[in-house]
């Protein structure tokens, strides 16, 4: 149920680079440094509008597949958590499968999978969003289970004391004993001191032990509204009938009159490097970085976002062929920017190969950036970067589902779901001249944390 978000994915990655060490490297194929430009990404058409309540609606229509995409994004992430109350936004994402008061409990699931549809959930530091894929005459049923999410879940003891044990058991597979899986919690704690981003979504298993059915009925009650919500749809629909469907389903849950909660702390700018060492139950030694960027939507988060495509999109990245291919320095490298509605981080990560110094590695990491900072990229290379960006976007919404969360997505963070169609033209916008100089203004070390993770000393 719960996505694998980035760090999580990066550390099975790291995983599987680790468990390969010892096998003989296959010979490498001469990489390609152009690309084909890839074909310029379908308008997508949609309807657009806001239901009394407040509830936004986003219809697409795609009559090419006999599917729907049914989809309900929460504008409530970790970030919209107390301090003595974490992971609630992710607790709810296990919780609101529960049931209802018409849905029997584990119910929710069987009809889904029952109908030939499948469904899932994630949730983020700004957002938690829910969806089924099912055959296009089943549009009705997906509409009953999201709005039987939304007006009437079931809250008891029996489900909280159920998605505890669960939380913590995903806390324990996944982040306790997963090699460098405490990265994000070690990161986030030292990049962020007052905004909330400090601690991810997952939370505190104390903080969680220690709320109280009324703390869960009040999250709920506070986040789970339709003014709080888009109702996002794609796929095989008759746009008249899906409407009428939708008022039906959604038109008489009423709307909080209260103000939702929306953090406004500001975090400092940083002044000085941070720097630490972590032990860890690892073989390897790990250099990890994170370098304070600014929000998804600004000019120079596309900038950064691209900075990072050249450095660490595939085995012809300059990451990967410096110091995986020609120096054989790491196992694996690579750079992530979080996209964030807040201003928030951009995470470098490299495992050391056998019997390299994690400062060796570091240094490599950072000729790299200042190769970037200290002169232009080529012209061939920054068009075929402008064609990974290009590519990344049909591959996005080549599907009904990824559509659907397209458009919330869009609406939410922006209140435009038409970036859909637009948002390329300020990737394009970028210069090389833009990419040298966020790459100077941000990757520097007065604004970032550098940990190295290194195995933990044998027991005596």
């Amino acid at each position: 149920m719960q996505q694998k978000w980035v760090l999580l994915f990066i550390g099975l990655l790291l995983v599987g680079a680790v468990s390969a060490q010892t096998k003989k490297p296959a010979p490498k194929k001469p990489v390609t440094t152009t690309a084909v430009k890839p074909p310029e990404p379908p308008k997508i058409k949609f309807t657009k509008y806001t239901l009394d309540n407040g509830l936004k609606v986003i219809l697409h229509q795609d009559k090419t597949t006999p599917i729907v995409a049914v989809s309900v994004m929460y504008h409530v992430g970790s970030k919209n958590e107390k301090p003595d109350r974490t992971g609630f936004a992710h607790f709810f994402e296990h919780l609101m499968f529960e049931g209802s008061a018409n849905i029997g409990r584990g119910e929710y699931s069987r009809y889904v999978e029952n109908a030939g549809g499948t469904l899932n959930a994630n949730t983020s530091f700004d957002r938690t969003y829910y969806y089924e894929v099912l055959p296009s005459n089943q549009l009705e049923l997906g509409l009953w289970l999201e709005s039987e999410r939304m007006l009437h879940a079931k809250i008891d003891t029996k489900g909280i004391e159920t998605q505890r044990e669960v939380v913590k058991e995903e806390k324990r597979e996944s982040y306790d004993n997963q090699p460098y899986g405490s990265v994000g919690e070690e990161i986030f704690k030292r990049a962020f001191k007052q905004h909330p981003y400090q601690w991810l979504p997952i939370g505190s298993m104390e903080d969680l032990d220690a709320a109280s059915e009324q703390d869960f009925k009040d999250f709920y009650k506070e986040f789970y509204v339709p003014n709080n919500a888009i109702l996002s749809i794609a796929g095989d629909i008759d746009t008249a009938q899906a409407k009428v469907l939708i008022q039906k389903y959604f038109g008489s849950i009423p709307k909080r009159t209260e103000p939702i909660f929306r953090p406004s702390v500001v975090e400092p700018a940083m002044t000085a490097e941070v720097r630490d060492s972590v032990q860890d139950n690892i073989q390897l030694p790990a250099v990890v970085q994170a370098y304070r960027i600014p929000a998804q939507g600004t000019a120079d988060f596309y900038a950064v976002s691209m900075l990072s495509t050249l450095l660490s999109q595939g085995e012809s990245s300059r990451l990967y062929k410096a110091l995986v291919d020609q120096q054989q320095k790491a196992l694996f490298v690579g750079n992530f920017p979080f996209p964030s509605e807040d201003p928030g981080i951009a995470l470098m990560f490299g495992i050391a190969n056998v019997g390299v110094n994690p400062k060796v590695l570091e240094d490599a990491i950072d000729a790299e950036v200042h190769k970037v900072q200290n002169a232009l990229i080529p012209e061939t290379e920054f068009q075929k970067l402008r064609n990974q960006i290009e590519a990344q976007f049909v591959t996005a919404n080549a599907s009904v589902a990824g559509i659907a969360e397209s458009l919330a997505n869009y609406e939410m963070y922006f209140g435009d779901a038409n970036l859909i169609n637009t948002e390329l033209a300020r990737y394009q916008k970028v210069t090389r001249e833009d990419i040298q100089r966020v790459a100077k203004k941000y990757f520097i070390k007065n604004n970032r944390v550098a940990l190295y993770y290194v195995p933990k000393s044998p027991q005596p």
